[in-house]
């Protein structure tokens, strides 16, 4: 069947499958011994085969059967990306339960409030450091009674948990792994991934099988112009964020993908270099992080070398822009310098790369023409959790940097009077687990209200433009709840108001009002005056303050500690418009009044 283009109607077979599983033992069945998922191990590469893995994927699911772990049961997965993150992110489903994923960075608070809220019985954790702060939680989560560690743990009690070595798991449930499992349908729930919300308690967003594969639908048809043959993932965004999930994990089991798990991100370009990847799913802080590193290495270049790299800057501006044509002259320096400089830029990450993908969060407009002026495919994508979470992306034919691109096949989408996007389809979440009253506002008559206002243009393209929703989200694609942060520092003595910032940054910055009596009272015995405009610009009251934010940020995961912060005489009252009458901050109000100061905390790195 064709669709009004002509395309194959189902590309990929997506529309056929059953469920997430059925992706991984398909492929299996077709790639048997060749080689799946890359770590490295004393040094070197070692590959799973996609039939190991499939097996040892089946052992674990009829594991955790034996557990009494089945259809519907929540099973919590604490891990770096690693083969078997995926293994048994794919076995808690095959089981007929449901994966709850959690960052590696979060707290022992955090961890218990993901596992008491989703109800989780049992728990993946991978090493001794993360269940220094995973076993905590357990001990304290009501429902959940077992560990299954994919390292040895050095626990000296069990502390009430049964704990289960992940190689004594698969020899557990071996027998059974050529059973059938549980059958599972598109509209059964595959996982709960948990997002921050404005009120500062993460919200359980519940995805269907068939959201995942609705996403992996869409980003076939996206790529599928580029050919997809024994294509070479490098997965290093943390798999428990929806989007690595979703677009590094699930698509390219999909295609039957190589998927190598980058040793970290300080290793990250030695491992494109070796790799040599052919897709890789990215956020913008990739890319600052690579454009500062480019643009410092160029200080130690020639005046020669340095000069052909602005020239092939400002060229490739001019092509992608089309402000004018490049003439006879232009376009034969053009291709001159593809091979003295773009190569080169291009070799940086692996020299074969078909496409990078940007999402997360929104890409920085210089920093994407910084990029493909030096010749590389960067498609800047849009979504959000609860839309699984792609819901639009530039294709290669016909890319915008300025935009998002078109929503996906089988994404409909509409703007509502403010300008909100809003969408319906597959892809959408089924709701917020347990919690009825969000899930009612986020989906009403059937429509996913993004938070996000945007416009669309005769294209389809979709250009963002602001966010109703009081959230933040840096570039690294992380949620953060300003109400979360700013609710504990205004919880030191020192402290009275604070707002924090960080849209599309790699960090937080803070705006901190100090406590008007806590600081009379340093003054006194200081023998400093009583005067805030004064204490405000001195040193010594300064690094108090910065005690107080640093003793806040210990409690906090890491992305949402504030790394620096400036201090203001001037508190938010409803007389100076900085708050409402309900005494909510008016965020855009302190940033017309401070927007440029903290600005300038940043040192102008771009953003």
């Amino acid at each position: 069947m064709l669709d009004d283009a002509g395309r194959a109607a189902d590309p990929g077979g997506y529309d056929s499958r059953h469920n997430l599983p059925e992706l991984l033992f398909d492929r299996a069945a077709a790639k048997g011994e060749r080689p799946f998922l890359w770590a490295k191990r004393d040094g070197a590469w070692q590959s799973l085969s996609f039939a190991e893995a499939a097996r040892r994927t089946r052992a674990l699911a009829g594991g955790l059967n034996r557990l009494g772990i089945g259809r519907g049961d929540r099973v919590m997965l604490v891990a770096e990306n690693r083969p078997e993150w995926l293994i048994g992110d794919i076995a808690i489903m095959a089981a007929g339960a449901v994966s709850v994923p959690a960052y590696v960075t979060n707290t022992a608070g955090d961890h218990l409030h993901v596992m008491a809220d989703s109800g989780a019985k049992a728990v993946i954790v991978s090493t001794q450091a993360l269940a220094a702060r995973v076993l905590p939680a357990a001990i304290r989560a009501p429902a959940l009674k077992t560990v299954i560690a994919m390292e040895p743990l050095d626990q000296q009690q069990s502390l009430g948990l049964d704990i289960i070595q992940w190689d004594d798991l698969l020899i557990l449930g071996e027998p059974t792994g050529d059973a059938a499992l549980p059958a599972l349908e598109r509209g059964d729930t595959a996982c709960i991934i948990y997002t921050s919300g404005t009120g500062g308690a993460p919200k359980g967003v519940m995805l269907s099988h068939g959201a995942l594969l609705c996403n992996c639908k869409g980003g076939y048809r996206l790529l599928q112009s580029l050919g997809l043959d024994d294509e070479v993932f490098l997965s290093f965004l943390p798999l428990s964020h929806s989007y690595e999930h979703t677009a590094g994990q699930f698509f390219p089991i999909s295609i039957g993908a190589q998927i190598y798990y980058a040793e970290g991100v300080a290793e990250l370009a030695r491992n494109m270099a070796e790799v040599r990847p052919t897709f890789m799913t990215a956020v913008p802080r990739l890319y600052e992080t690579m454009h500062g590193r480019i643009t410092a290495g160029l200080a130690n270049q020639s005046a020669v070398k340095r000069r052909l790299f602005e020239w092939t800057l400002a060229l490739g501006r001019r092509r992608y822009e089309a402000v004018d044509s490049l003439g006879l002259l232009g376009r034969l320096a053009d291709s001159l310098l593809d091979r003295l400089v773009r190569d080169k830029v291009r070799a940086r990450f692996g020299g074969r790369m078909k496409a990078l993908v940007s999402g997360g969060a929104p890409l920085n407009y210089e920093i994407g023409l910084f990029f493909t002026a030096l010749g590389l495919r960067l498609l800047q994508g849009y979504g959000l959790t609860e839309s699984a979470p792609v819901i639009s992306c530039n294709p290669p034919e016909k890319i915008k940097l300025e935009t998002v691109g078109p929503a996906f096949p089988d994404v409909r989408l509409r703007l509502g009077e403010d300008g909100e996007i809003q969408v319906q389809g597959e892809l959408v979440m089924q709701g917020y687990w347990n919690n009825p009253a969000a899930t009612a506002e986020a989906i009403r008559d059937g429509w996913l209200h993004t938070g996000d206002i945007g416009t669309v243009d005769g294209d389809g393209y979709i250009r963002i433009t602001d966010r109703k929703k009081d959230l933040i989200v840096n570039s690294g694609g992380d949620n953060v709840s300003p109400a979360r942060v700013e609710g504990f520092l205004t919880l030191q003595p020192e402290i009275a108001q604070a707002m924090v910032v960080g849209d599309r940054r790699p960090y937080l910055v803070a705006l901190v009002v100090p406590d008007g009596d806590w600081a009379a009272g340093w003054a006194k015995a200081n023998g400093k005056p009583a005067n805030l405009e004064g204490l405000a610009n001195d040193p010594n009251f300064h690094s108090q303050i910065a005690a107080s934010v640093a003793r806040v940020g210990r409690d906090l995961s890491v992305i949402e500690r504030v790394r620096d912060f400036m201090l203001t005489a001037e508190p938010f009252t409803v007389e100076n418009a900085m708050l409402t009458p309900s005494l909510k901050i008016r965020r855009h109000i302190i940033l017309e009044r401070h927007g440029a100061a903290l600005e300038a905390l940043y040192g102008g790195r771009p953003g």
